[in-house]
């Protein structure tokens, strides 16, 4: 797990009038780490709807597909991962119910982060590093100093670490100086412009994603030494 992980989120692009299928489908030209489909805003019918009709494209992609919260419907949409959060449904729970998934962890301390690195998950998400709109009611930024904390005690488990919260193509090369990978969701969109075809749009989030994904892999700076390849 290396470079970008790329969000879709249907709440922003909801609000820029995206359909999340097609928002995926510019998203995995870039070929990206990982993508994960984020619907808060959905029924669950709607959920696993959504969950099916973009599995094809990140299965024909060669993308590991990652649905939020939902591990049943995780499972039943055929997706490799579920991601949750600390006040979702726990580790363990998880794999009795769904022991093909890979599990991700979103964590916002050192001591969260030190408890979801005991139960062994596929990969363990920080933050967020930066101050974020993509969430309400966000943790506190943790800052690089923070990043580079758990980097060392994600490190230290053989786990890779996603750095989430405020990840920008500005501050991609020092993310992924430290961190495995980041979670992205409002960089991958251009500024909004009412007057630009949905196309260019389209055309515009490949690029940013292929930007993002570049910089998140350029070789680190010395502070990383072992890698886990999911």
């Amino acid at each position: 797990m290396r470079g970008l992980y790329a969000i879709v989120d249907t709440v922003t692009l909801r609000s820029r009038g995206i359909d999340p299928i097609a928002f995926a489908r510019a998203v995995l030209a870039a070929r990206p780490t990982a993508l994960q489909l984020r619907a808060k805003d959905v029924s669950p019918r709607e959920l696993l709807a959504l969950l099916r009709a973009i599995s094809p494209l990140c299965r024909e992609a060669g993308v590991p597909y990652i649905a939020n919260d939902r591990a049943d419907l995780a499972a039943l949409a055929a997706c490799s991962f579920v991601h949750v959060g600390q006040t979702d449904m726990p580790i363990e729970r998880v794999r009795r119910m769904a022991p093909g998934l890979h599990v991700g962890i979103s964590t916002h301390t050192l001591e969260q982060l030190a408890r979801a690195l005991d139960s062994g998950p596929t990969y363990v998400a920080y933050g967020p590093v930066f101050a974020t709109t993509s969430k309400a009611l966000a943790d506190p930024p943790v800052g690089l100093a923070g990043l580079r904390e758990a980097a060392l005690l994600a490190r230290r488990a053989h786990i890779p670490l996603v750095a989430i919260g405020g990840i920008t193509l500005d501050r991609a090369a020092e993310i992924g100086a430290i961190a495995d990978a980041a979670a992205v969701i409002n960089a991958l969109l251009p500024p909004a412009k009412t007057d630009q075809p949905l196309a260019a749009v389209l055309d515009a989030v490949t690029s940013r994603a292929r930007e993002l994904h570049a910089a998140l892999s350029l070789p680190a700076s010395g502070d990383r030494t072992a890698r886990v390849t999911v």
